[in-house]
């Protein structure tokens, strides 16, 4: 669920950015052949085709079902395929089994998603003003939630694509194979002092934000520093040069067991070419760019990381006062998500909504670790300074990345 005091659409404008979401997504599978979509290569990865498919399932669970007069849904079976994890309403299909769900079809899906698009524009075309409110908050927060499974689609994408041994590229027009440097990263990182205080975080009810975002609230801040600009690939070799991934007392316990487990030596995507190394991007396997930001990597790495380098990593807030407050950071939300020092937990006086929307957010409270910024491939628009991102500790298939902190 998601905070609705935002200025509301009219539904000419709320229709207009229903269409360029929803296009998006399609541009974003549009390299993937058929025989890519249905492809799952690890149980955390989602098939293309059912991403497509569980956000046209979002529309018309939430929005069409309550809200259109005499709406039928388009197969009653897709609330068993396409519900991701929402248990007040039924039974699901496990996801580590959704590579098997070879029917529908893309192309079924692709008129599954036109038919939902159809009786949206319907929908908002003919609902009276006193509704146009409820169901406006809806299809906003179905398209933010879209334009989560965006990202999520292309980083799923590379992952399939990386499996295969003919190191096929995705690569569509306006997405890079990865993210670029910083303008200051030819030298050592610099840093930006931050004074602490009793501070203002959290979302303030002025926008769309999701629930986890919220409420504002105040926090004690110690005076710290925060590195102006990303860890790059050059030095993470040098990390790697000095037995970072051999040194025990470098890493937590839970990131020396993943270590040993699954035979790290590298970040996600590396492999060794001849006395270098280079990288599986969304353009194919590359040289590793020693300038660029290192990417693909873990909570349990990113830790291990700044303990090498005489650093840390920022907690949430800290992040979050920098950003909002602080002249001098490049990389904030443009390039790879920032693993925090923070816990995913509920903010002092969060309460999921009522309802299945309620738990969007707030059941995954537990066992994950924050992220803040944006990616280079996070779509435009869709982060803001409070946005709390999160996966599990060990979670390498994201685009995420370092940005060291120190006490001041």
């Amino acid at each position: 669920m998601a905070v609705t005091d935002f200025p509301p659409r009219s539904a000419t404008a709320l229709l207009d950015r229903y269409g360029e979401v929803r296009a998006h997504t399609e541009a974003l599978a549009g390299p993937l052949t058929a025989e890519d979509q249905v492809v799952q290569s690890m149980p955390d990865v989602s098939p293309t085709k059912w991403h497509r498919a569980h956000t046209t399932w979002f529309f018309e669970t939430f929005v069409l079902v309550p809200h259109a007069p005499g709406y039928e849904v388009v197969h009653p079976g897709y609330d068993y395929l396409f519900n991701s994890y929402y248990e007040q309403l039924g039974p699901r299909h496990p996801r580590p089994e959704r590579g098997l769900i070879s029917r529908p079809s893309t192309a079924e899906v692709a008129t599954y998603r036109s038919g939902v698009d159809g009786a949206v524009r319907d929908l908002l075309t003919t609902v009276d003003d006193h509704a146009l409110a409820d169901v406006a908050a809806l299809i906003e927060i179905g398209l933010h939630h879209e334009q989560q499974h965006q990202e999520l689609l292309v980083m799923d994408a590379k992952h399939v694509l990386s499996r295969n041994p003919l190191r096929p590229t995705y690569g569509p027009a306006g997405v890079p194979a990865e993210p670029g440097p910083a303008p200051t990263s030819s030298g050592p990182a610099g840093w930006v002092d931050i004074d602490g205080g009793i501070v203002d975080v959290g979302h303030g009810g002025d926008g769309f934000a999701f629930d986890n975002e919220g409420p504002r609230h105040r926090e004690l801040v110690e005076p710290f520093r925060l590195a102006d600009r990303l860890v790059t690939n050059g030095e993470w070799l040098a990390f790697m040069d000095d037995g970072g991934y051999r040194r025990p007392e470098l890493w937590l316990s839970d990131g020396w067991a993943a270590v040993q487990q699954g035979h790290w030596s590298a970040p996600l995507y590396w492999e060794p070419d001849g006395e270098r190394w280079a990288l599986f991007t969304l353009h194919g396997l590359q040289p590793v760019a020693p300038a660029a930001p290192v990417t693909h990597v873990s909570f349990l790495e990113a830790d291990a990381f700044a303990r090498w380098a005489g650093a840390r990593l920022p907690t949430e807030a800290e992040w979050e006062v920098a950003a909002t407050t602080a002249d001098g950071l490049v990389q904030l939300d443009d390039s790879v998500w920032q693993w925090t020092a923070s816990p995913y937990r509920p903010y002092p006086g969060f309460r999921p909504a009522a309802g299945a929307l309620g738990e969007y957010n707030g059941k995954f409270m537990c066992n994950q670790m924050v992220l803040r910024g944006g990616s280079f491939v996070t779509p435009a628009g869709h982060t803001r300074p409070t946005y709390r991102n999160f996966f599990p500790p060990p979670a390498r298939w994201a685009f995420t990345g370092v940005r060291l902190a120190a006490d001041a």
